[in-house]
């Protein structure tokens, strides 16, 4: 793996936290939680139109730019600096991919266009607390989250030629808002019952939505209720959904921890800069030894977390330039190829014990302002916490990793 960045990737970046310095300050990240929408329009159709951002990953045939994902991911280290509320998580990185990977033709060339413009967002509807599942970041994604053919979750059944939709998902990231609504729903029976993945016009009839209140109030979530709603399935019935799904969750969880590690590093720079600023005896706190040494843990622990997430946002990505063997990425079409190298929720985990450190302790650094509403300390602390709540916990992903590396499998001792 190469660690250095090509010259395309360091000018996405460069543009994006300019873009995001003038355009998502903290006075207007409040008014952008504020709206309706829970974030910036004019941001949104900023970031499309002058970055690409929303179709980045996507194929140039259908309007995206082309670059691999691991440019995607890289870029979420800026957005997470400056906390930026917009659908991007929810609409590029936890839908797109699975239209990309499922669609037919016709609904690959009628979504994605939409997409990589920023004209259409989108979000994915599991039941409540069934996210970190359905994406195999806390098991192995089988199982019985979206329903199991039992009440609760959402169900399908076949009306015509067509499929109907009735049940309820919560915690569905931007659902309030987004334009599309690819639902995941239980259909066959308890029997045959099995998870496929429905698409759902936002203001269809019968789909009522109220945002929630959120502890991150930068991430918005919706409670979404579908009373017998038409719906169309995404691919063929045939379709291998579970798969799918892993493959997107290991692609979300390594975006997610780039934009964690961007969290952290600026939630640590803002609390440097206060100690550098607030005195006490006569001297900047941040001259003691103690806060010093306990600012450089902190910062070793954030720089080993932005390596791992560097790294997974590698192997997640597409393109071969920078294996160890020089022979194209695990997962390619060169001679090195072989299994998908999936390290997404291992990188995860480690940004987010990251994350949690710095804002916790940039909090009780800050002293009594860090406690207030109206400073910024708390919002990365939400931050933290809320995004353990949503794909964690951090001892999960942790502990499916090991299971999936076998390195807990039981031996026979013979005595």
């Amino acid at each position: 793996m190469d660690p250095g960045f090509t010259a395309e990737q360091d000018e996405i970046r460069r543009t994006l936290r300019e873009l995001l310095h003038k355009r998502c300050g903290p006075a207007e990240l409040r008014a952008a939680l504020d709206t309706p929408a829970g974030h910036d329009p004019a941001l949104w159709a900023a970031l499309a139109e002058q970055l690409g951002l929303p179709g980045l990953a996507l194929p140039e045939a259908y309007g995206g730019v082309g670059c691999p994902r691991t440019d995607l991911a890289l870029a979420a280290e800026e957005t997470g600096r400056a906390l930026a509320p917009s659908p991007l998580l929810a609409t590029s990185v936890l839908v797109a991919p699975l239209i990309l990977a499922l669609g037919t033709d016709a609904q690959l060339a009628g979504l994605l266009p939409r997409i990589a413009d920023g004209a259409l967002t989108a979000a994915l509807a599991v039941p409540a607390s069934a996210l970190a599942a359905a994406l195999a970041l806390t098991g192995p994604g089988g199982g019985d989250w979206s329903g199991g053919g039992r009440a609760g979750g959402v169900q399908a059944r076949r009306s015509g030629d067509g499929w109907r939709l009735y049940g309820e998902a919560a915690q569905v990231l931007d659902g309030h808002s987004a334009g599309l609504l690819l639902v995941a729903a239980h259909t066959g029976g308890f029997v045959r019952s099995r998870t496929l993945l429905f698409l759902v016009p936002g203001d269809a009839a019968g789909v009522v939505r109220t945002r929630q209140t959120a502890l991150d109030a930068t991430r918005p979530q919706a409670r979404v209720q579908l009373r017998d709603v038409p719906a169309e399935l995404l691919g063929s019935e045939e379709a291998d959904v579970p798969e799918a799904l892993v493959d997107a969750g290991d692609f979300a969880a390594a975006f997610l921890a780039c934009e964690a590690v961007g969290t952290a590093g600026r939630a640590l720079e803002r609390t440097v800069e206060y100690l550098g600023q607030r005195e006490q005896f006569g001297r900047p706190i941040g001259s003691f030894q103690a806060v010093q040494h306990r600012l450089a843990d902190v910062y070793v622990q954030v720089q080993a977390a932005r390596s791992a997430a560097y790294y997974a946002a590698w192997a997640a990505g597409g393109d071969g330039a920078g294996h160890p063997d020089g022979e194209g990425r695990p997962d390619g079409d060169g001679p090195g190829a072989g299994p998908r190298e999936r390290v997404g929720g291992l990188a995860l985990a480690q940004a987010l014990e990251a994350l949690r450190r710095a804002a916790a302790d940039g909090v009780q650094l800050h002293g009594g302002i860090g406690f207030t509403w109206e400073h910024q300390a708390h919002l990365y602390f939400k931050r933290a916490a809320g995004d353990e709540l949503l794909f964690g916990p951090v001892h999960r992903l942790r502990a499916h990793a090991a299971e999936r590396a076998g390195l807990f499998a039981r031996t026979e001792v013979t005595v």
